[in-house]
């Protein structure tokens, strides 16, 4: 999915962290181009893990306080991917995974906080 979210978003002082372009590649990671200019790369993998679902935060707060806590069992053995992205307004993207989970709403502020590094373009 190739999205752009609008350039004329810049004026607009209550969204400093909005990007001007989204594109998704289902099998291998979503990059975000920032108004400000700068690019972020966020992996399928990474996405899900850092998921904002109340489910995904449950599970990374037990991993923090025990590392040796047991991860749910995966469904299936294909390549975790995603399946499908989705704008909530002028504020998140919905991502939909292939093990199903689709709850978690990514907002600009969200995705900027989880900045996994150096953009990959």
């Amino acid at each position: 999915m190739d999205t752009d979210t609008g350039a004329n978003s810049n004026t607009d002082p209550t969204t400093p962290d909005r990007p001007q372009h989204l594109d998704l590649k289902k099998d291998h990671g979503l990059t975000v181009r920032w108004l400000d200019g700068t690019s972020t790369f966020y992996p399928i993998v990474y996405l899900r893990k850092m998921s904002p679902s109340a489910e995904a935060r449950e599970l990374r707060e037990q991993l923090a306080k025990n590392p040796l806590a047991v991860l749910p069992a995966s469904t299936t053995d294909a390549p975790l991917t995603a399946t499908a992205i989705e704008r909530i307004g002028n504020y998140a993207v919905r991502i939909t995974f292939s093990d199903g989970h689709d709850t978690g709403l990514y907002s600009w502020k969200y995705l900027r906080e989880i900045d996994p590094g150096p953009a990959k373009s």
